[in-house]
């Protein structure tokens, strides 16, 4: 059992246990995710990883350097740089010129990327349709907003601090 402050009162308790509830249960979620979305997308050549990365990739207009795409994805250069990598070397994205900066390429998808990442997306919107069953959205926007917070506290912005 885990020792309180002595300053803690009730509600700070029940608070703080309500939280790390929530923390653990979204360690667990994000490994289902992943495991999930291995599953549905591993014959097309994907990992949930390459999926992502094709995900941000795909909602930008214009090419990016690594760099970009993993600050837009809240990971480190390493780890998107690495996925990259792969899916290079699988023929599914390419590296160009970059006329910004000589040695930060931009990351293409090739058209073999292109038709598994739309294969993919088809294959989620069944997949999102069945997970979505009898949940309201208002609910899963609520639990959208709850998590928005956290992570802007996280990042160290504290100016929202009320659910909408």
């Amino acid at each position: 059992m885990p020792v309180e402050p002595p300053s803690s009162s009730p509600e700070e308790i029940e608070l703080r246990s309500a939280l790390t509830d929530l923390i653990v249960e979204i360690f667990r979620l994000n490994g289902d995710l992943l495991q999930s979305g291995d599953a549905l997308v591993g014959d097309l050549g994907l990992t949930s990883a390459r999926w992502q990365v094709l995900g941000a990739m795909s909602r930008s207009p214009v090419s990016l350097p690594v760099a970009h795409l993993a600050r837009d994805m809240g990971l480190t250069r390493q780890a998107v740089q690495r996925v990259v990598d792969d899916m290079q070397a699988g023929g599914l994205v390419r590296l160009d010129p970059n006329p910004h900066h000589s040695r930060a390429k931009l990351v293409a998808m090739t058209g073999q990327g292109l038709g598994a990442y739309e294969q993919a997306m088809a294959r989620q919107q069944a997949w999102a349709d069945n997970l979505a069953a009898d949940l309201q959205v208002s609910t899963i926007i609520g639990a959208v907003d709850l998590l928005q917070i956290l992570r802007r506290r996280l990042a160290g912005d504290n100016t929202t601090t009320t659910l909408k």
